[in-house]
């Protein structure tokens, strides 16, 4: 038959890897379930429609999103986007700037504070919400278990950040439930370290607020009554990111002080040690095995928080940094939480490669960020300076835990694809996507407005370009043309950010039904560079498999070439499909369109038209 290029331009590319999946992981993910795909969104930023965007901008001249702003027509709009789980970031009462002293809440200093709006990962007060977020403050808490609700009808789950290692500077703790005590009130300040003290402490010195350099000012350098170089801390607490200085520099976390999990300063462990045998134990045996044990104070203080969140109906959480935490902590809260909740979806923050395996098995996290290897390679792909022929690697080396690795292209972390410094263009990262959304039975994450290309271009104040800024009232310009004045239908979308949230939604659409995307895999692209001509390092195919669906996944990252090849499926997965010599119709899952597999001596044959960012994922029809 004829070459196929089926969605000229619209299209998207695969890329991926090599390395069959064993049986025994089928029953570690659990048959029958389907893909899951959690949209991130950082919540003070989703509803804001001011556009006014001055650096370091007030609430009142840049605005800020509130709960309210998530309605029932809002929440439809992504769950219909192909989304399962959405992560609200930046819930939990952080330190800012804002003045809410009339609703009994702590002014924060901008000495310790980053940007106005402060960092969702300095929390002040683990058993409330950010007043920011409310259309009554004083009402705040109600206000999120209505969204929560609200979540919950549209048919969402719904996941919020606990952030283990550290707390804000400034920890109030004014909500904790009566019969339990916040942070750091019943420490012995004298002593650096006590196992039951929840902070590291620096004797006989006071806090010292960082010199700041290279022009850098709090706040831009307005007025504030409490900006005045100081901040009251005797002693001094050791900061977030470990530094025991008591004037921290300004590349540390200074806005935040670590917490004490009875790690003793020189690093040995103040609590009993998991046997080596429980990585293979579930999260029942963990259970039991912390019930009768003593452990330090600040494992009991986070289990109750978590347990606090998971009563007002949250379904899961994003763990911070979970790396600088010991996992026998992780094995204690995470059997904990799922004792109470088997479903909740538990995610971490973990980019040390070495680790992975420890904080799966032992500290009972279900999914880990697939930053180093996956993310890193699809993105220097995208940026024309890496092949697909490391995909396939990455895969093998992930294959055990495959199942763990939550893939993403954009995070609140991360570089924005269509920002100059990452890919300038987000359709760049469609064929990452296919890639990053099929490879695996993983869940995918999406970062609010990836879907129409924003390209995180504000200078916010404390955020810099590249990245929506996590630290400042801002908004988020290409979301708003989707926001559309709070009719959340993208009537201010422009053609091509309507064609690209177009393509997300068919591609995670067809990924959360799929049942082969939680079943087998193999690379086919090794096989092609070895025997099909014109296939090279700017293409990848693999393919992916159940009993009742089988895929071929083939995508062009070349952003100005177009291929055209003989895409060849090996004998050994023609034999393990059944397909006898003849003619398959298959059909592209993500714009339509049908082509021929025709199996000749065993091997399966395609020819392939791939214009540049185009991707086919072929079904083949039974």
């Amino acid at each position: 038959m004829g070459k196929v290029g089926i969605h000229t331009g619209l299209a998207i590319i695969l890329s991926l890897l090599g390395c069959k999946m064993e049986m025994n992981e089928m029953d570690e993910r659990q048959q029958g379930k389907k893909k899951e795909v959690v949209y991130q969104v950082f919540t003070r930023l989703f509803g804001n429609i001011n556009t006014n965007n001055k650096p370091w901008g007030t609430i009142e001249e840049n605005g800020v999103g509130k709960f309210s702003d998530f309605t029932e027509e809002a929440l439809k709009e992504i769950k219909d986007l192909g989304i399962t789980h959405i992560w609200y970031t930046g819930v939990p009462h952080h330190a800012l700037i804002t003045d809410y002293t009339s609703y009994d809440i702590s002014n924060d200093d901008p000495d310790i504070v980053k940007g106005r709006a402060g960092s969702p990962y300095a929390v002040k007060d683990y058993y409330n919400v950010n007043p920011d977020l409310a259309d009554d403050p004083g009402q705040r808490l109600e206000e999120f278990k209505a969204l929560v609700a609200r979540t919950h009808k549209i048919g969402l789950k719904v996941l919020i950040d606990i952030v283990p290692n550290h707390v804000a500077r400034h920890y109030d703790g004014k909500s904790t439930v009566p019969g339990k005590d916040a942070f750091g009130k019943t420490d012995d300040a004298s002593v650096s370290y006590a196992r039951d003290n929840n902070f590291y402490y620096i004797p006989n010195e006071a806090f010292r607020v960082p010199i700041w350099r290279n022009g850098y000012l709090p706040l831009g350098g307005a007025d504030h009554p409490l900006l005045d170089g100081k901040f009251d801390e005797s002693p001094a607490k050791w900061t977030g990111n470990g530094s025991r200085l008591a004037q921290p520099d300004t590349n540390d976390w200074y806005e935040t002080v670590k917490i004490n999990y009875g790690v003793r300063p020189d690093g040995s462990y103040d609590f009993e040690q998991l046997p080596e045998d429980f990585q293979t134990k579930d999260h029942t045996d963990h259970f039991q095995f912390w019930k009768d044990k003593e452990v330090p104070d600040s494992w009991l203080k986070v289990k109750d928080i978590a347990v606090f969140w998971l009563d007002m109906g949250v379904d899961g959480f994003r763990f911070d940094m979970a790396e600088m935490v010991p996992v026998e902590f992780w094995s204690y809260l995470n059997s904990h939480i799922k004792n109470k909740s088997p479903d909740a979806f538990l995610l971490a923050e973990v980019y040390n490669p070495g680790l992975y395996r420890s904080y799966i098995h032992m500290g009972k996290m279900d999914y880990l960020y697939d930053k180093v290897e996956l993310y890193d390679s699809l993105k220097h792909i995208m940026q024309g300076h890496g092949w697909t022929d490391h995909i396939p690697k990455v895969q093998e080396g992930l294959k055990d835990i495959e199942h763990h690795m939550l893939h993403f292209l954009e995070n609140h972390d991360e570089q924005r694809i269509a920002s100059p410094e990452f890919a300038g263009d987000a359709k760049r990262g469609k064929p990452a996507m296919v890639v990053s959304a099929t490879i695996s039975t993983s869940p995918t994450m999406i970062y609010f407005g990836q879907e129409v290309g924003e390209p995180g271009a504000e200078d916010a104040g404390f955020g810099k370009p590249s990245r929506t800024s996590i630290f400042d009232y801002i908004g988020v310009p290409h979301h708003q043309r989707w926001v559309n004045g709070k009719k959340f239908d993208g009537g201010q979308l422009g053609k091509d950010e309507m064609a690209l949230r177009d393509f997300y939604k068919r591609l995670l659409n067809f990924t959360v039904h799929s049942d082969a995307l939680m079943g087998e895999y193999q690379d086919i692209h090794y096989y092609n560079r070895d025997h099909t001509e014109f296939y090279n390092h700017r293409v990848l195919s693999f393919v992916r498999w159940s009993d009742s669906e089988k895929l071929i996944i083939v995508s062009n990252f070349d952003t100005n070439e177009t291929y055209g090849f003989e895409l060849k499926v090996p004998g050994e997965i023609i034999q393990i499909w059944g397909l006898g010599s003849g003619h398959y119709t298959i059909t592209d899952m993500l714009y339509g369109g049908n082509a021929l597999l025709r199996v000749e001596n065993g091997i399966g044959k395609i020819d392939i038209r791939l214009n540049p960012l185009e991707s086919f994922i072929f079904k083949i029809k039974p």
